[in-house]
């Protein structure tokens, strides 16, 4: 098959497409997506939760808190760093390869994060370790969720893009839901217990999920159109400097697209940390479950959605989403500062569950659309990996702005809506791409 044969489910073409290969690559990128998320989450769980105190012993619990969450957004400086290197290869040797490398990679340093020895053992060397590690989490993700996208993106029919493209993102709700369940599980062990091995348990699970993961990619093809290009000599011998000679627009674009993340990490790092402050008061399993919640719901969500987005557009979806993201954000602080519990869970819901998956679902096909073959891995990774370290240190800025009162949520919820604006603005002046075929993407 030829890269004018990948479109054969566009309109007119008269044959169904062959969907087993974008079956199994969104299998794949399900689940590594899942490890990858797993492993961020369960580190966002432990630097709101346990950090402070494990690795920050010296410090007041405000700053200890402080502290763990800034080891949080260490991982977001890395992300560029790892998007050109791994951007570089993906789209120079292939997807498969940076895949198995950035799933083993992110494996491998979260388990040791579970080995790693306490501040009151070994000082100061401790929290060097840890953000050492965090550093290797950090470029891992960079090439894993980009590879994913593309490599499911070039095997999907025409029509159906969105859809299956949807499915890594749908692997980081499975990824947060599988980590607080976890976590869920260690957090009511007793503080001593807790402190002492208990919060090394989850880290050590997701050696599971790795060996599950792999076996899986190892069956992955190339992309037919990707296969081209190597064999036509089309290959770009340095992408990122023809992705910025080429496409640098759409970089701008993805990047202030991808400040929509903030309403998530604040949601998920900041908001469970200022729920359960003791200024606040609420419990560490209520605001668990709450977060699960809405998980369990963007799992529904999100593929819907991306149906949607491929019968109406990419744009409407997203910004619709986005929207809805930059309003509920407010609600759900109101609501945790009301201590209605029900009223939580309805606003995270809304907020997680149905406004922000509209853009999580819709992004890994809308960003990738944007590009050409030779440069999509290296413009997804670059793109969103620079707009994403502004989520990375959402939470530290969030709790920062909070003051010392510990309640001052307002100047948060801005910050959030004010993201949303930048993301939605720029997502209005992409190009719609729902209906142009594959070999024509990125072209204009």
């Amino acid at each position: 098959m030829t890269a004018s044969t990948l479109d054969a489910a566009a309109p007119g073409a008269g044959r169904p497409a062959d969907t087993t290969k974008v079956k199994r690559a969104a299998i794949a990128s399900f689940l590594g997506s899942m490890l990858e998320y797993y492993d961020f989450y369960i580190y966002a769980s432990a630097a709101a939760l346990v950090f402070g105190k494990v690795f920050f012993a010296k410090s007041d619990p405000a700053m200890g808190t402080l502290l763990a969450l800034a080891t949080f957004g260490v991982a977001y400086i890395a992300r560029p760093i790892g998007a050109v290197l791994l951007g570089h290869f993906g789209d120079r040797v292939g997807r498969k390869r940076v895949m198995l490398l950035t799933l083993v990679l992110m494996g491998l340093s979260t388990f040791l994060i579970g080995c790693l020895p306490t501040y009151a053992s070994v000082g100061v060397a401790a929290p060097i370790l840890l953000v050492l590690l965090r550093v290797l989490q950090g470029i891992s993700a960079a090439g894993e969720q980009s590879g994913a996208n593309a490599l499911t993106l070039e095997h999907a029919p025409f029509g159906r893009r969105a859809f299956f493209t949807s499915w890594t993102l749908t692997g980081t709700q499975a990824g947060f839901i599988l980590a607080t369940i976890v976590f869920l599980a260690v957090a009511s062990l007793s503080e001593q217990t807790l402190l002492s091995w208990g919060w090394r348990v989850p880290f050590w699970f997701s050696l599971l999920v790795v060996v599950l993961a792999y076996v899986v990619r190892r069956r992955l093809d190339e992309p037919e159109v990707f296969q081209e290009e190597q064999q036509t000599h089309q290959v770009a011998k340095f992408p990122v400097v023809e992705l910025f000679r080429t496409h640098s627009a759409d970089v701008l674009r993805v990047l202030l697209c991808a400040f929509i993340a903030v309403c998530t990490t604040t949601f998920s790092v900041f908001g469970l940390a200022f729920a359960t402050s003791s200024e606040v008061g609420l419990g560490k399993t209520t605001m668990l479950l709450v977060a699960v919640s809405a998980n369990v719901l963007a799992l529904i969500m999100q593929p819907s959605l991306a149906l949607l987005a491929d019968r109406v557009g990419r744009k409407p979806v997203f910004i619709s989403g986005v929207f809805g993201c930059a309003v509920m954000i407010f609600v759900y602080f109101k609501a945790i500062m009301s201590g209605n519990v029900p009223l939580i869970f309805v606003a995270a819901l809304v907020l997680i569950g149905v406004c922000y998956s509209a853009p999580n679902a819709i992004w890994p096909s809308f960003y990738a659309e944007m590009f050409t073959t030779k440069v999509r891995f290296s413009g997804i990774a670059i793109g969103t990996q620079i707009g994403f370290a502004a989520s990375g240190f959402a939470p530290t800025i969030a709790w920062t702005l909070v003051g010392e009162s510990r309640t001052n949520w307002l100047p948060v919820a801005v910050l959030v809506a004010v993201c949303c604006v930048v993301s939605a603005l720029s997502a209005a002046t992409a190009r719609e791409t729902y209906r142009v075929p594959l070999t024509e993407l990125g072209k204009a």
